[in-house]
């Protein structure tokens, strides 16, 4: 099978964060978002995790464009890194370019950018590719679904969304458009499956509304809220509450006040003048007339939420009394450092309102449940699903609801990253796999931190380090000093003494045991630290880095 029509991923498949979808026809190929996501505990010092491009480097004139289905950091946030590598046409909505050009700007590329504007009635003729798109309804503004004609069939790209009848603006989806798309035939759908395992619809995100009004009237203090910068939607009902019980808001932390100019300035937040305050006058008003908006829903240490639990912001404090409501979900692994920031904000004496949203009635997902996905698969009657975005018991999940809504079972492709997808004659099957995976961001370096330097790391974490440092006489190839131990997050120097005296014995008798072979460099570092690891561990049970240094004069 050499097939016209594929599809692949390089992020977004058994996994949530750093989307990354290719469709390729011919020699030509359009990518589907450039996400990122946080590292996890596993992987010190990485700063951001982004997709794998080595394919599309190695294939940078077959690309046509990109297209961004919203503007949430794991489908923009991998942008600056890929594009300093690729140049390459951005399609995005109004609102997503806004988030966009923040995060261009900022590393300094924005000025040689592609960015072209999209709605959901924009037609483009890509290459050998009819695009067009269908409005979304999800937790941030101006969400698209992304539909690709070819003349082998049609794939149609849901990005993320739910069903919401009736939402805080006018963003719902548009069924009678699904309809159409279906009735014309789609060889494939492409669709989320983050809440695959959630049965019945999502509620709307106006019921969240109703909560925040109730509770800033009841709140006797201070009312914190922390949330997702990017959910425009649930800004405005917080700003609506505390409008409506008198109270000004100041925004904490600085993708709060980026993603709040940036909505204002095109229209997605309506606030009414002289609403917002500075930080700055929160301490000089009346507890009763403060509102705060913050980062930091998910935990992040150094986000505003965090500093307010730690007693640390420079122009806020936390008193007893005040309400801090948290309206988000912890993402999993970012539990602990949510718990911690609980705990610390009761300390201080505050009400917490948090726990799931069904609990609360303060968060509902963005994403549509198992009612919404089959809704999805009726509406565009697809003859292959492939499940994406989602973790593999989710993606698994999705299958069983499309089985159950008429889809044949081996239609019903879960795919890795990597994994391609070939269409040929109305057939599909995995035909074959391109490079992909994770790409490490550290520092200014990107992917310069492979397995090995995160195994150092991890060891050096774990274990600690010797350092055993040696002075050699070049051209006799007699010891000059040493040699001298040196522990780093290993034992305490001083209760250690004579663990660190026997282990300098025994690197100064491999030393002398080498004879001869002290002139050779390699042999003399791998005896080091073969002798004094055996010995190490056997007296230690641990295992550090062992890091000979020779210095040759």
């Amino acid at each position: 099978m050499n097939p016209k029509l594929s599809f692949f991923a390089l992020g977004g498949v058994g996994e949530i964060g750093k989307n990354m979808y290719v469709v390729q026809y011919d020699d030509e190929l359009i990518v589907v978002d450039c996400g990122s996501k946080f590292p996890e505990d596993d992987l010190p010092g990485i700063d951001l995790v982004i997709p794998d491009v080595t394919y599309l480097l190695e294939n940078k004139d077959k690309v046509k464009a990109l297209i961004l289905t919203h503007g949430h950091e794991d489908h923009i946030g991998g942008l600056p890194y890929v594009l300093k590598q690729l140049r390459m046409p951005v399609y995005a909505t109004k609102f997503t370019l806004g988030l966009v050009s923040v995060k261009l700007e900022e590393a300094g590329i924005l000025d040689r950018s592609l960015l072209h504007e999209i709605t959901p009635e924009t037609e483009l003729r890509l290459g050998g590719f009819d695009v067009s798109f269908f409005k979304a309804s999800h937790s941030i503004p101006d969400c698209l679904g992304i539909v690709f004609k070819t003349e082998e069939g049609t794939i149609v790209h849901t990005g993320d969304f739910k069903f919401d009848l009736s939402p805080v603006t006018e963003e719902a989806a548009d069924l009678h458009r699904l309809s159409d798309i279906g009735k014309g035939g789609v060889l494939a759908l492409v669709s989320e499956s983050t809440n695959a395992e959630r049965p019945g619809f999502t509620p709307s995100e106006r019921n969240v509304g109703r909560h925040f009004a109730e509770a800033f009237r009841s709140a006797p203090q201070k009312v914190v809220v922390a949330t997702f910068a990017s959910n425009v939607h649930r800004l405005q009902q917080v700003i609506d509450a505390a409008f409506e019980s008198d109270r000004k808001i100041a925004l904490l932390g600085r993708s709060m006040v980026n993603v709040v100019r940036i909505a204002s300035e095109l229209g997605y937040l309506q606030i009414p003048e002289q609403q917002l305050i500075d930080p700055a006058e929160v301490m000089n008003l009346p507890p009763e007339r403060v509102a705060l908006l913050c980062t930091g829903s998910q935990g992040e240490p150094n986000a505003a939420l965090a500093r307010l639990a730690r007693n640390s912001h420079r122009q806020v404090e936390i008193a007893r009394g005040d309400t801090v409501i948290l309206s988000a979900t912890a993402i999993p692994g970012n539990e602990k450092l949510l718990s911690r920031i609980i705990d610390d904000l009761f300390k201080l004496g505050a009400k917490v309102i948090y726990g799931s949203g069904a609990q609360t009635g303060m968060h509902v997902s963005g994403h549509g449940s198992q009612e919404e996905l089959k809704l999805m698969i009726h509406l565009m009657r697809p003859k292959y699903v492939i499940p994406v975005h989602g973790e593999y018991r989710m993606l698994h999940q999705h299958r069983l609801l499309a089985e159950a809504v008429g889809v044949e079972q081996d239609h019903v492709l879960i795919v890795e990253n990597g994994d391609v997808v070939g269409f040929q004659n109305g057939a599909a099957g995995v035909t074959g796999k391109v490079q992909a995976g994770p790409t490490f961001v550290d520092g200014l370096g990107i992917g310069d931190v492979g397995n090995s330097v995160l195994r150092d790391r991890r060891s050096l974490s774990q274990e600690g380090i010797l350092i055993v440092v040696l002075t050699l006489n070049k051209a006799q190839g007699t010891i000059l000093s040493g040699p001298d131990l040196v522990t780093r997050g290993f034992v305490y120097n001083r209760e250690s003494g004579g663990l660190l005296s026997e282990a300098n014995d025994i690197a100064a008798r491999t030393i002398r045991d080498l004879g001869d072979d002290l002139r050779n460099r390699n042999v003399l570092k791998q005896k080091l630290k073969d002798h004094l690891g055996r010995f190490l561990y056997e007296t230690t049970q641990r295992r550090p880095m062992i890091l000979p240094i020779v210095v040759e004069v």
